[in-house]
């Protein structure tokens, strides 16, 4: 029989034996949906700041008023100084005077008494009137302090207080209109949209005074706008942590809208007849 011929063996390439790697496929995630619970974290969170604001405001005010007390104290130190030093000038007058009739002090060793007399009582009053400058100036670091404080707490929900009286103001800014180093005015809190816009003034105490000062500020705002091309119609409203009936009553017959404390937050308090514009 004739011989068989041998059998080849095949053997496989590497490259087509090398298996292919997984297309990895990059699934975009859908956005995170705010829920009900991230509203209310957010709320509890601003309710946080506020409280924390009305316990430095509160912090403040004890601060404020024990300044006020040491003052008083040293002015009273001071007055008694006052008086010992008058007390002794006049004693050591009548004990001049008797010298002067015959006891055996001289009338120069009088006069010398006289002048260190004066002396102490000048020394007295310098002291005294050093004493309530210290006083004023740390009273009016505090009411620094306290205005910026009052600031922040009546300023920026003001927004969404005026939506329910038909004002939809999109931002509040704290501005300053200046022409070439001149400052025409300043504004605490300045509610804007496109067509309107609402300065509002802060203080601590509300007073007829800082009404009548706003009101000036108004036409100094409304002839800088006009001077400037700003064709929107100005508003104003006064914010204050203490209101007296007096001044909330004038504020809101001049067309001004007042802004007031009400348990832990403000109100906006509408005027009286149309409001006022410029």
């Amino acid at each position: 029989m004739p011989a068989k011929a041998p059998v080849k063996k095949t053997t496989k390439n590497a490259h087509q034996t090398k298996s292919l790697k997984p297309v990895k496929k990059t699934v975009k995630k859908p956005p995170k949906k705010v829920t009900w619970d991230d509203i209310e974290a957010g709320f509890e969170k601003l309710q946080k700041s506020q409280d924390e604001a009305w316990a430095a405001i509160r912090e403040a005010q004890k601060e404020n008023q024990k300044a006020k007390d040491e003052a008083w104290a040293a002015i009273r130190e001071a007055q008694k100084e006052n008086q010992k030093a008058k007390d002794e000038a006049w004693a050591a007058i009548r004990e001049t005077h008797d010298n002067i009739f015959g006891l055996n002090k001289s009338k120069d060793e009088a006069w010398a008494a006289i002048r260190e007399a004066q002396k102490e009582n000048q020394k007295a009053k310098d002291e005294a009137w050093a004493a309530i400058r210290e006083t004023q100036k740390n009273i009016g670091g505090l009411n620094n302090t306290l205005g910026s404080l009052v600031e922040r707490i009546m300023t920026p929900d003001l927004p969404r207080k005026f939506k329910p009286l038909g004002f939809m103001f999109d931002k509040i800014t704290t501005v300053k209109w200046s022409t070439d180093g001149y400052i025409y005015a300043e504004i605490d809190g300045l509610l804007e949209n496109g067509t309107q816009a609402m300065a509002v003034e802060v203080k601590t105490t509300l007073e007829i005074e800082d009404i009548n000062d706003h009101l000036k500020r108004m036409e100094r705002i409304r002839k800088y706008a006009d001077e400037h091309g700003d064709k929107r119609e100005f508003l104003c409203a006064m914010a204050a942590m203490i209101v007296k009936p007096k001044p909330k009553e004038y504020a809101l017959k001049q067309g001004i809208f007042v802004i007031e404390p009400s348990g832990e937050d403000v109100k906006v308090i509408k005027p009286e007849t149309k409001p006022r514009v410029w």
